[in-house]
């Protein structure tokens, strides 16, 4: 049996999780939670094979959540199901280390899709979303060979980097959230088609775009 821990703040998404879990013979509830605290003491007890994790909850965010268990709990296989079906999200979690992402209006049977695959330890991203994120790097691709398209404020925001600022400081200085200067740096990175900060810092440097 594979066993689930569902995370969401709409009793009645969680409800209706629980109606297809039951319908399925291979796997099992662990355990439900509606925010974060609560996942992360639920978990102390009983851990599950794959969490089933909603994206925006109060008290502490998916990502933020994400990020925690892959360090704490690294054997847990995560499922992102979310309204949200931006790029950037979809990019993010992945980067935190999720499994697997799908949206809210998917049907039963690519949920239990998803969580077989992901519980295999296999990544998993819904048809639609896959496609959206291979015409956002094919497009960013083109935009790199074009030459540098970042705007005036990522490279404000690049500049700060450079200077080893930290998200918070750097979101302090201009009177932003530390999400929005997130934001700008997952999109710099895939604009300027690196993987961490020390490449685009680099790659910022051969551009002209910092001393």
């Amino acid at each position: 049996m594979i066993k689930i821990a569902i995370a969401d703040d709409h009793p009645l998404v969680i409800n209706g999780l629980k109606l297809i879990l039951a319908s399925s013979n291979e796997m099992e509830l662990a355990g439900s939670y509606n925010n974060g605290p609560e996942l992360l003491a639920g978990l102390k007890t009983c851990a599950p094979d794959v969490l089933v994790l909603d994206i925006h909850m109060p008290g502490q965010t998916g990502d933020e959540l994400a990020e925690i268990i892959v360090v704490q709990y690294p054997q847990i296989k995560i499922l992102a199901l979310t309204n949200e079906d931006s790029v950037y999200h979809i990019k993010n979690m992945l980067r935190k280390g999720v499994h697997g992402y799908i949206l809210k209006t998917t049907s039963e049977d690519i949920l239990l899709d998803a969580i077989r695959k992901v519980h295999r330890g296999e990544q998993y991203l819904e048809t639609i979303l896959k496609e959206k994120v291979i015409q956002d790097t094919l497009q960013a691709k083109k935009q790199v060979s074009a030459g540098p398209v970042l705007s005036d404020r990522e490279i404000e925001v690049l500049r700060y980097i450079a200077r080893d600022m930290t998200s918070q400081q750097i979101a302090d200085k201009i009177c932003v959230s530390k999400r929005t200067i997130d934001y700008y740096r997952l999109s710099m990175l895939t604009k300027l088609g690196v993987k961490n900060v020390g490449a685009l810092v680099k790659k910022g440097i051969q551009l002209g775009l910092i001393d």
